[in-house]
């Protein structure tokens, strides 16, 4: 199994929360950390559970699936900056020091 973490913004109002919310909770065990973060005990990779939750989601909301077991990541409409600072970054031991 793979420890998800899943955080995601809707960006509109009126957004429908519970669909998203469904998507998550299908992906395996789940419990609620913080408002819009939540912990999956999956057999999704971080990739995989992306695409599941993303389909829940409007074009224009953000979503990050990290997978802790695998030390891997998927996200969507995430600023490119930090896109790019997260892919320079994500397997430097002494990177802690630098942020964005």
């Amino acid at each position: 199994m793979n420890n998800l973490f899943i955080s995601y913004d809707l960006k509109n109002p009126g957004q429908d929360y519970d669909r998203v919310i469904t998507a998550i909770k299908s992906l395996g065990s789940w419990a609620k950390v913080q408002y819009s973060l939540w912990y999956v005990s999956s057999a999704y990779t971080a990739n995989q559970a992306a695409e599941i939750v993303r389909r829940a989601q409007d074009a224009n909301d953000s979503l990050i699936v990290i997978d802790a077991t695998n030390n891997d990541a998927s996200w969507f409409n995430i600023d490119q900056k930090v896109g790019e600072f997260m892919q320079q970054h994500w397997n430097q031991r002494a990177a802690a020091a630098s942020r964005y």
